[in-house]
């Protein structure tokens, strides 16, 4: 462990421009370049407002909110895990030149994915601003959700991408399944919905956990429940554990296949 930890600090200049050329890469020749981070949430936020704050009118207060609460941290895990699993064979060619440390490149995934939550942040406080929603000091403790919500995703993330070298068929099944994993998460609705009708849907879902979380101390001021919390990490240190074990056991035939 404090092998892998000295090689992370002596590889982390190039961690930072494999995270700065990923956010380079991505907004190349766009108008208003990393402004849509800040944009498309909002614009997403206006149109689900529109769509379904009527529909939960007597459920959840402050519907833009509660749905941005949810809908940028599904959106990080999404982003983060989606493109952790492209990135071994996304950088063959520097693989095949040079000796780089191969979990690098899903932890730079998560790494500009966090970048894109720090701006998106920025959304949830002007949304927050217009709607008149309280600002609780305990909205900084929100870090500590993300930070967990990032070691889930790169455990989740570190599977992924093993397991796209040899079956590259994940990649459009992993695109079926987080499309599932929204509509089973109460973002746009609330949780209550799933309380009623699939319990056991919802205690299986770690981003419930993690929404949660984020919910009740940007929105109630108030810590999460014990229980919350303890399932949050645990379901994080499970899948980093797991990430890691799968990762490192077939990384060494990942040459063979990419």
């Amino acid at each position: 462990m404090k092998e892998k930890w000295m090689e992370l600090k002596k590889y982390m200049p190039l961690l930072g421009e494999l995270v700065i050329r990923d956010i380079k890469v991505r907004y190349r020749r766009s108008a208003l370049g990393i402004l849509w981070t800040v944009l498309t949430p909002l614009l997403t936020m206006m149109v689900m407002t529109l769509l379904f704050s009527k529909l939960f009118i007597n459920d959840i207060q402050n519907f833009a909110v509660y749905y941005f609460t949810g809908y940028i941290l599904y959106s990080f895990c999404n982003e983060s895990t989606m493109t952790a699993l492209r990135s071994v064979i996304d950088n063959q060619n520097l693989i095949k030149k040079v000796y780089i440390p191969t979990y690098l490149f899903p932890l730079s995934k998560i790494a500009s994915a966090l970048m894109n939550l720090l701006f998106s942040f920025i959304a949830l406080l002007i949304v927050m601003l217009f709607t008149g929603a309280v600002f609780h000091p305990a909205i900084f403790l929100s870090v500590i959700v993300v930070f967990f919500l990032a070691v889930f995703c790169l455990g989740l993330g570190m599977i992924l991408c093993t397991m796209f070298v040899f079956f590259r068929d994940i990649g459009h099944f992993y695109g079926v399944v987080t499309l599932l994993w929204m509509y089973l998460t109460p973002i746009f609705y609330p949780a209550s919905l799933l309380e009623s009708t699939a319990p056991l849907l919802l205690k299986c879902n770690p981003l419930y956990y993690y929404i949660g979380a984020f919910r009740s101390l940007i929105m109630d001021g108030k810590m999460p429940s014990l229980q919350i919390c303890l399932l949050g990490i645990a379901a994080a240190a499970a899948m980093l554990a797991a990430g890691a074990y799968v990762f490192e056991k077939r990384k060494k035939e990942f040459i063979l296949y990419i």
